[in-house]
Formats: C-alpha cells, structure tokens, sequence
C-alpha cells in the first residue's frame, strides 16, 4: 500500500463520506429549505466515478464509506453501486445513511449486495410532528423500512434523531426506547449550522448533548460511557443490562475536530476537506480532465489545506449556504 492519507496536523484520514445525489423526497426543516433547486443529474458523478474515487482512496488506507444524500435511496443505481463497492479489496466498511422512506423494498437487496451497516434519521414517533418535522413524510414509511432493516443481519444498525428544544425533545427517551425495541443503536445530533433556514431560530432551539444524557440517565439511571468507536464522531455510551448503544454527536458542546478522521464528497464531485469549511478541491474535474491516476496527488496537496477544526458559532449569521443534503451527511 501507498503512503496514508494524512492531513497538514498529522491526521489521518480513512473514511469518506458519500453524498450520492442532493435530491430528496423529504424537507426537514434542519436540513433545507422548502422550496429547493437540485442539480441536473449530469452533473452528478457517474456510478464508475464514484467506484475508480473510492478505489484510488482505498489503496492508500481508506476503511470505511458511508453513502448518504440527500436521500441515497433515490439513486436508480444505488444497488449495483453498493455490490461494486463492496467488492473492493481492503474496504472494511460499507455504510449508509437513508431517511428510510425506500427501505422497505429495498433494505433486502442493499444487504444482499454488500452493504454492511445502515442508519435511519428517525425525528419523532408522532406522525404528526413527523410530517411536521419532515415536511412530506410519512412516519408508517419510515418504519416500515426500520422493521425491513431489522429483521436482516446487518453488522450495525442505527437510528439518527436531531433534537430541537420544543419540537421533539420530549421524545428522547421514547426515541431509545423505540429503537432498542427493534434491535438498533440511537444516536441524537446537536443541529448543524449549513444553509440558511427561516424555519426556526438555531441558537434557541437548540439542544445540547449533556442535555440529552441527563434526560436518558433521569430515566433509566447512569449510563457507563464506552470506549468502543463506529469510526466516526458519536462517543457511545451504554444502558445497564442493554446490549444496544447510545450515541451523542455532539459539533457544538463537545468538538471532535481534534481527531477528525473524514473528508466528504459532494453529489456534484466536490470533495470538502471540513463539514463547516468550504474550501473543497473539485475531483470531480480533475477526474475527467486528467484521470484516475491525478485523483491521489491532487488529494494529497489538498489535504494540507484541511483545517484544525470547522469552527460552528450559533451566536454568528450562518457562513455557509451549502445545505446538509450537498454536504454527504
């Protein structure tokens, strides 16, 4: 194997995120506006760019993607990609992020093709505060792809809740509850600040990590904090006599820059070297103007440009105008 991929602050980087397409059939109201304008779909990367990018990073160390969206599940070659991913030799994971609305009917095919892990954003048990949350959802739809996603054996499972004071924060515990029921993992995510949004106030409805642990350990008594790693930001913690775990991804309260293992590549081929930067080296061009074998020293060169950390502040008028679903999760 090549040199590892490391970054100007001696970080090294062996997971990518994947946004597969912006397209989604959900609006929730943390992640985009209402009304939105997507790309034209030729200027999304192809199934076999997205597969030469992923195998030029694996061969210098990469160990783990995560296809994400918008809404991945959209993409009509979403599970031919996921067998070609995962028969790439040296990938020692294969994840996905969906808002689960497909799943039901395509949860089995994902998992025959290879995929070894799934996540399912799940914001409310209500489906009227789901639809409200979401905008277009169908709460009976998402869990219909939960219970299609729980009755396979995947390696890990996981349900994503971003918690908003005053919108669902009454449902934490239920949310956990609801997904140690089905055999899955939780994880709550404090708000990220991406795209401008006049739906609801960031800094005021925002709800901190520590708030939501002492919501759960109210309820169900101390939980032993783990130091077991998806591989990502979440730092997991445990219920007494539960085999399942509690994530908390925490940008604000509690920063992971320091240990930031991830770069992201955008549905249109822009691979972002932070979550809250927008300086992105465009793979997308070097890739067809140059080919696969340009792809690593571009990368390289770039990832000396990543910064210490993203630098979020609810307190400031949002910086960045990209919104979560251009972002790969």
């Amino acid at each position: 194997m090549s040199e590892a991929l490391r970054d100007a602050w001696g970080r090294s980087i062996t997971y990518l995120r994947i946004s597969l397409t912006d397209r989604c059939d959900f609006r929730c109201v943390y992640c985009m506006g209402e009304e939105m304008r997507f790309l034209p779909r030729r200027e999304l990367l192809s199934y076999e760019e997205i597969v030469t990018v992923v195998r030029s990073l694996v061969a210098v160390g990469l160990r783990k993607v995560r296809l994400t969206g918008g809404e991945p599940l959209l993409r009509r070659d979403i599970v031919d990609l996921v067998r070609a991913l995962a028969a790439l030799p040296g990938l020692h994971e294969l994840a996905l992020t969906t808002n689960g609305s497909h799943l039901a009917e395509l949860a089995r095919p994902l998992w025959e093709a290879g995929l070894h892990s799934i996540n399912i954003s799940l914001d409310s048990l209500q489906p009227e505060r789901f639809h409200a949350l979401t905008r277009t959802g169908r709460l009976a739809d998402v869990q219909a792809g939960i219970f299609a996603a729980a009755a396979l054996p995947f390696q890990r499972r996981r349900l994503n809740a971003v918690i908003l004071r005053g919108r669902n924060d009454d449902e934490i515990v239920d949310l956990a509850e609801f997904a140690q029921a089905q055999g899955f993992d939780m994880a709550y995510i404090e708000e990220m600040p991406l795209g401008q949004i006049a739906e609801h106030d960031r800094a005021l409805q925002q709800v901190a990590s520590d708030t939501v642990l002492a919501r759960l350990e109210q309820a169900w008594g101390p939980l032993q904090p783990l130091h077991w790693s998806s591989g990502g930001p979440a730092r997991y913690f445990q219920r007494p006599g539960s085999a399942h775990r509690i994530g908390l991804i925490s940008p604000h309260s509690h920063n992971f820059c320091d240990a930031c293992n991830r770069v992201r590549l955008t549905a249109e081929g822009r691979l972002l070297l932070c979550l809250g930067q927008e300086d992105a080296l465009d793979l997308r061009q070097v890739l067809r103007s140059e080919g696969e074998a340009a792809i690593l020293p571009a990368l390289r060169l770039a990832l000396q440009r990543k910064p210490a950390g993203h630098g979020f502040n609810l307190e400031q008028p949002v910086q960045l105008q990209r919104y979560m679903n251009m972002t790969g999760g």
